[in-house]
């Protein structure tokens, strides 16, 4: 049993790891991207045109991006205003754990899913290297939990609330969050064969709701696109941006079309899942297999203790059924099974206490131990190897947090407290010491960031900062509060006005070959972060696979 005092200890040092990730820099490529988007559409007051660098984009509905600009509107434009609205999803995703797991089981299931879900590798990941999935999987959930209180209750509210919800995640990441949606509370509704709950007209006004809420975003890209079949979007015109988001976008993702295709493994999510679920790997596995067999029977549908759900199960097996089989694949399109299998965990965990399976429980906790042991590991790697901290009184901190781990362990008499406590505490401690230094020690690394800190500390003009090609440097144009305009390399001697030039090495020999005389240079570092490697890691091998980005003063030319 989950006590009050229990669950509000962790979820406040839960909550406490969120919020120090909120203050790390932005990571390439995807969130400073996002964040240079929204950022545009706060300076240029046009909220209804997406544009990606110098193209017009289309992938991606507008609501991270108007929530991001909202953030920035009330907050300014710093990277932790931009985490905000993920931050406030997630919390809503835990709640909707909590109100799940609650519905379909006890309370007791709630508080264990709530935890699971705010301790889950990805998730808080998703909160640090923000992009539109921690908004998608908490409107996600919230409407999975109302809908299913739909189907049981029949009430009005709960109808309306999780029409408004599915709206929400439609409008933040399009036609496949009606699929995530919309594949759990299928397998529960034919499983249940609550047919009658769809011919209710209720559903009139539930339909009316998630169109309402989807409206903006229609709008948009209709004035966007439909306005302007002129445009030349990836190729093509005549494009309907109400027809693509509508119809065309998932199955891009499933084909690969339009945004390329990076693994043809059908596995690829299946091992992807040992990492994003931790600490919870083992836990879940275990659940999941559990249920399997325990396949419930029809009778056993009223009793919360016998498994009489297929929600979680049915909806965990068929959206890896299908998202396996796309040609583009990224971990955090398992975001969205996540509380599904939070609550499953959770039912399972609350089962064997309730039956008095302790000893299970105990074996369960001694394999959580094991795992809490490789996260003490990873974090002694961290700062005592990979990032050294430096100081002797972080040195003696982490060391006594990591005795202070297998102290409460044997403490907690309780196996229940003993499991949830040692898996929870070793979530937390592992991403403090990621958020607070791994990731900030890494960051010194994006060249874009860093050099952006550079041109701060210089006082640069705004208007004198260039680029040579269209590479991306979302990064640098975040911080620096602009996104970098193009110049040519031809331009450059005729230029009358001293600028500055961000580049590479190759477009640095290119500056030299063409004779263009530079009178000042700031380097940085660079590496792809998104894209570790064991050599990076290792300070002795580093300097082999760094690269560098170049800052350089071209003097204006007199007439």
């Amino acid at each position: 049993m989950i006590r009050g005092r229990f669950f509000w200890i962790f979820f406040l040092g839960l909550a406490g790891v969120y919020i120090v990730g909120l203050f790390a820099r932005l990571m390439e490529n995807d969130s400073a991207q996002f964040a240079v988007m929204a950022m545009r559409m706060v300076q240029e007051q046009d909220f209804l045109n997406l544009w990606k660098g110098g193209e017009e984009y289309l992938d991606k509905p507008h609501l991270h991006y108007w929530l991001a600009a909202l953030s920035y509107s009330l907050f300014g434009l710093y990277d932790w205003a931009y985490r905000i609205p993920a931050l406030f999803a997630t919390f809503l995703g835990a709640y909707s754990c909590y109100g799940l797991g609650s519905a379909l089981y006890t309370r007791n299931t709630g508080r264990i899913a709530a935890l699971i879900f705010m301790s889950a590798q990805t998730i808080v990941l998703s909160v640090i290297d923000v992009r539109t999935d921690a908004v998608l999987t908490g409107f996600a959930v919230f409407a999975i939990w109302q809908l299913y209180r739909y189907l049981k209750e029949g009430a009005l509210t709960p109808l309306i609330l999780g029409a408004a919800g599915a709206g929400l995640a439609f409008s933040t990441k399009g036609q496949i969050a009606l699929l995530v949606i919309g594949l759990p509370l299928l397998c529960q509704l034919v499983y249940t064969r609550s047919w009658h709950r769809l011919w209710n007209p209720k559903i009139l006004l539930g339909l009316l709701t998630f169109a309402l809420v989807i409206s903006p975003v229609l709008y948009a890209y209709y004035h966007q696109f439909d306005l302007h079949p002129e445009k030349i979007i990836r190729g093509k015109n005549e494009r309907s941006g109400v027809f693509f988001i509508l119809w065309e976008q998932s199955f891009e993702r499933l084909s690969g079309e339009g945004v390329g295709k990076n693994s043809s493994d059908y596995f690829f999510f299946f091992h992807t899942f040992l990492w994003v679920f931790l600490p919870w790997t083992l836990m879940g596995l275990w659940a999941l297999w559990g249920r399997l067999r325990r396949a419930p029977k029809k009778e056993e549908i009223k009793s919360p203790l016998k498994d009489g759900e297929i929600l979680t199960t049915g909806g965990i097996c068929s959206i890896f059924l299908i998202i396996s089989f796309a040609q583009f694949k990224l971990p955090h399109y398992l975001n969205i099974t996540i509380p599904l299998f939070a609550v499953l965990t959770a039912s399972f965990l609350d089962r064997l206490y309730r039956e008095g399976a302790f000893e299970k429980l105990r074996k369960g906790g001694n394999v959580q131990l094991g795992i809490y042991t490789l996260f003490c590991a990873a974090v002694s790697g961290i700062a005592f190897w990979v990032f050294p901290l430096g100081s002797w009184p972080g040195y003696i901190l982490l060391v006594l947090g990591v005795l202070l781990g297998y102290v409460l362990f044997f403490k907690w008499a309780d196996p229940m407290a003993r499991l949830m406590g040692i898996s929870l505490y070793g979530s937390i401690l592992l991403n403090l010491v990621l958020n607070g230094h791994f990731y900030p020690s890494l960051l010194e690394y994006q060249g874009g960031s860093t050099m952006a800190e550079r041109i701060e500390a210089e006082s640069l003009e705004a208007e004198t900062l260039y680029k040579l090609s269209d590479q991306h440097t979302w990064a640098l144009d975040f911080y620096f509060g602009k996104p970098l305009e193009i110049v040519k390399i031809t331009e450059l001697p005729r230029a009358s006005q001293t600028i500055w030039l961000y580049t590479d090495a190759k477009e640095l020999e290119k500056l030299r070959n063409a004779g263009v005389i530079w009178d000042t240079e700031f380097t940085v570092d660079q590496f792809r972060i998104s894209r570790l490697q064991g050599r990076f890691l290792n300070p002795e091998t580093r300097p082999e696979v760094l690269r560098q980005r170049h800052l350089v003063r071209i003097p204006g030319q007199r007439p």
